[in-house]
């Protein structure tokens, strides 16, 4: 039976009398919010060109500042907290999904049925009520990773890889890639890769999870235009919503 990934913790160390828990965990997760937030800087060049790129940077500012929560609530300090200090950061990063999900159907807009992007915009904002509601019952972080499963392989790889097909667009290609490296993380996180009591399996996937960020910046300049350069009628820049 593999381990369960929930229980395995990294030891505690103490600066004087400052206990930090996980604290290889912490910084990792710092990481990931100082690699978001530097994407949301950077994606200001294009927010205003619509809402495809607003719910981009959304993304990514909710994708900082959940994943530093997380990081400095549910494991540097969550031993002198109540543990439902750790809804906090899970439900900024459900938001950040949801954030990337309406970001992928409005892209999507100019070439679909417009009643199935009404649609799923409000199938997107269900999911998440359902999930924040389960997550909070239970407190395990399974429903936050159901909610970035369906976010990302279904909506976000979903609608991009329907642009893709009809426009070649090179930033929907990047986004589709940039989820099958998520299948990875994913798979890290829950059959545990431990390197070092150290440096265990949410430290690795954490790193991956970093890098992505930076993926997603570069696909996120790339959006609305072709391999060549050259701006897409359909869903160019100058056509957003």
């Amino acid at each position: 039976m593999r381990p369960d990934p929930t229980e395995i913790l990294q030891p505690s160390i103490f600066i004087g009398n400052l206990e930090i828990g996980e604290p290889v965990t912490m910084i990792t997760d710092l990481m990931i919010a100082a690699c978001a937030f530097y994407a949301w800087r950077k994606l200001k060049a294009r927010a205003h060109e619509g809402k495809v790129f607003t719910f981009f940077r959304w993304f990514f500012l909710l994708t900082a500042i959940g994943t530093a929560m997380g990081g400095i609530l549910g494991h540097g300090f969550l031993y002198a907290l109540n543990p439902n200090w750790k809804l906090l950061g899970f439900y900024v990063g459900m938001f950040a999904v949801v954030a990337i999900e309406r970001s992928a159907i409005i892209h999507a807009l100019p070439l679909i049925n417009p009643k199935i992007g009404k649609a799923f915009l409000v199938i997107n904002a269900l999911e998440l009520v359902v999930m924040m509601i389960f997550t909070a019952i239970y407190l395990h972080f399974k429903f936050v990773e159901y909610h970035v499963g369906y976010g990302f392989l279904i909506v976000v790889f979903g609608f991009h890889l329907y642009v893709y097909l009809k426009t070649k667009d090179a930033g929907s290609k990047i986004i589709l890639w940039n989820t099958v490296f998520l299948l990875v993380t994913v798979f890290i996180f829950n059959y545990p890769i431990i390197i070092h009591e150290w440096f265990n399996h949410r430290d690795f996937a954490h790193i991956f999870m970093a890098i992505t960020q930076i993926v997603l910046l570069r696909a996120a300049f790339k959006l609305g235009y072709k391999k060549d350069g050259t701006p897409i009628p359909e869903t160019g820049a100058t056509q957003r919503l």
